[in-house]
């Protein structure tokens, strides 16, 4: 994940455009820490143009330190009618954003410092709700005086307010908040209803805890275009209203990305046209989260990620396991060995058998433990046939029922795809290189993949030789260029809608990882040990052993290339 610029690094930090500013803070923190400035340096700042550029940065430590990053948020759902004609108002993210960008939502955002925290945290979050009301959709609750409603004067602050919310001219601090003094002198409104809170899961490093607030339109007592919704383009593109049932049938027709708590509450809107009913049972549901079950998040349909706590690489603490299909599941890399971590998934599948599906089967990515951790307990569990490469299967510690092996090209049913077709089904595309029996699998309804370890959405990836090989590994990161892949699916990180795009990062940031070791080894010839600081100059040293093996694989490549010899542990270029 070297000489990425801004954009990159937020995109794979799962950051938003609002993150550039903490993403920098962070970089200067690495940098205090005992990393050497980069050799180029800066060429704009952080704040709005998203050309800095690290090179070659890993960005293992600020990684690191965004996996703690948690963040406070409220969201707004918007109603309008009443039973089964409900309707909810969603809003389209701007494809040009870091986060979630594309995908449909409800409006929202962050804590503030202009909605006082230190006032405690239910104000925060009543004040951050309000705000990010009239600054998303121009509505207002507060009954504010003439002079400051009438003619032009909500639009003049709604313009302020998304200033202030913007970076300021040429990188500097952008212009203080109206919100305070939009407010000031009037009673605050009735305090909205808070339905239910969803903290991300640890999958993702930077993590919202998110407090959802429900908003009848018929409350609001102005706006910028009356009492209804009025969305100003920008990170915004469009909002309109959607029933429930609609907003879902779009998304398994492959017509809307939905952000996947707003798929939960979608769901549980559908069921039932009492709202009293929905919010007990939202309540329930995410109260289950928060002492401990397992969410049922999907970024796209049919697809379960369910992050397990496993003995992985930094900066990941978890390994996703996804569950694949509507009617018959496949559960895709159990990787835990912790008993705790089995039971939550075990729950999640009774979940799902409990709405009608039935288990399938168990498949493997490749044999690493932070994948195949937990195949022989569910295996045993619910008596489910397991499936991967051939040297996949062989290095499985016995225990488990053995299915019949895949390899390139074949292809495991799925029955019915979530928007009622046949013929679904998963292509296994065997992707050697970091493993010699890794297996990718893209799903043929929507074109998304599961790519286990090819690529990270929080990290790098290692090629540790032997059995990792980075000729080869490159090799299949190009085959993936020329898959038709939407929303990628990591074994690590948060999935990405732009798959092709963090394909194409990858092996940009190994050329120029390459050409850094070129330009090291033609300076200077040395071992591996003199060569690590060089190559990896901006690596904290506690992680040099795992730089290490990736340094080797790159000499390696070199050396049966004929562009690089090595004798006696020295290593030099050829000519």
């Amino acid at each position: 994940m070297a000489a990425q610029d801004a954009d990159e690094l937020a995109d794979l930090a799962g950051a938003s455009e609002s993150g550039y500013q903490e993403l920098g803070k962070l970089v200067g923190q690495y940098r205090t820490l005992g990393a050497k400035s980069p050799p180029h340096g800066p060429t704009a700042p952080w704040q709005g143009g998203g050309n800095f550029r690290i090179d070659p940065l890993p960005a293992i430590a600020i990684l690191l330190a965004l996996v703690t990053s948690r963040r406070t948020a409220a969201a707004l759902l918007i109603t309008r009618g009443e039973g089964s004609d409900r309707a909810v108002f969603l809003v389209e993210r701007s494809p040009e954003l870091r986060f979630f960008g594309g995908y449909w939502a409800l409006p929202g955002g962050t804590v503030g410092d202009e909605d006082q925290p230190g006032l405690g945290l239910d104000h925060a979050l009543q004040s951050c709700a309000h705000r990010e009301l009239f600054e998303e959709t121009g509505l207002l609750r507060h009954r504010l005086p003439p002079n400051r409603t009438g003619g032009e004067a909500l639009v003049g602050a709604r313009e302020q307010l998304l200033a202030s919310a913007s970076p300021g001219k040429d990188g500097g601090a952008p212009p203080p908040s109206p919100w305070p003094s939009l407010c000031a002198g009037t009673v605050p409104p009735v305090p909205l209803r808070e339905l239910c809170r969803i903290e991300t899961p640890p999958f993702a490093p930077v993590r919202y805890d998110t407090a959802f607030f429900h908003v009848p339109l018929e409350h609001c007592v102005a706006g910028t275009d009356g009492a209804r919704p009025d969305v100003w383009r920008g990170e915004l593109v469009q909002g309109r209203w959607w029933l429930p049932q609609q907003a879902l049938a779009s998304w398994r027709n492959g017509d809307l990305l939905l952000v996947p708590p707003v798929v939960i509450l979608l769901q549980h809107l559908a069921r039932t046209a009492d709202f009293e009913h929905f919010a007990a049972e939202i309540a329930s549901t995410t109260n289950g989260y928060r002492e401990g079950r397992l969410h049922q998040v999907r970024f796209s349909p049919g697809i379960v990620l369910a992050p397990l706590r496993t003995p992985t690489l930094p900066p990941a603490t978890t390994t996703n396991c996804y569950i694949v299909g509507t009617d018959k599941l496949w559960i895709v890399d159990p990787g835990s060995p912790h008993p705790d971590e089995q039971a939550r998934l075990l729950a999640l599948l009774d979940e799902l058998v409990a709405d009608g599906a039935s288990l399938a089967g168990i498949l493997v990515t490749h044999h690493h433990r932070d994948h195949v951790g937990g195949v022989n307990a569910l295996s045993r569990a619910r008596d489910l046939p397991v499936r991967g490469h051939p040297l996949t299967l062989t290095r499985l510690e016995p225990g488990y029922r053995a299915g019949a092996a895949l390899d390139d090209g074949m292809r495991v049913p799925l029955g019915r795809s979530p928007d009622g077709n046949n013929g679904w089904e998963l292509l296994a595309v065997h992707t050697p290189g970091h493993d010699r029996g890794h297996l990718c699998f893209r799903e043929s309804r929507y074109g998304t993949m599961l790519v286990g370890d090819m690529l990270s959405t929080v990290s790098t990836i290692i090629v540790d030789p032997p059995e990792g090989h980075l000729a080869t590994y490159l090799r299949s990161l190009e085959r993936l260029a020329t898959e038709p892949l939407t929303t990628l699916y990591p074994a690590h990180g948060p999935a990405l809608r732009d798959g092709q795009r963090l394909v194409k990062q990858y092996l940009r940031h190994r050329r120029q990882r390459e050409t850094k070791l070129v330009e090291v080894l033609q300076q200077s010839p040395g071992t591996l040990d003199e060569l690590l600081p060089k190559v990896y100059w901006d690596a904290d040293p506690k992680l040099f052993g795992f730089a290490a093996r990736s340094l080797l694989a790159g000499l390696q490549k070199l050396q049966e290339e004929g562009r690089a010899t090595e004798s006696n542990g020295r290593w030099q270029t050829v000519g």
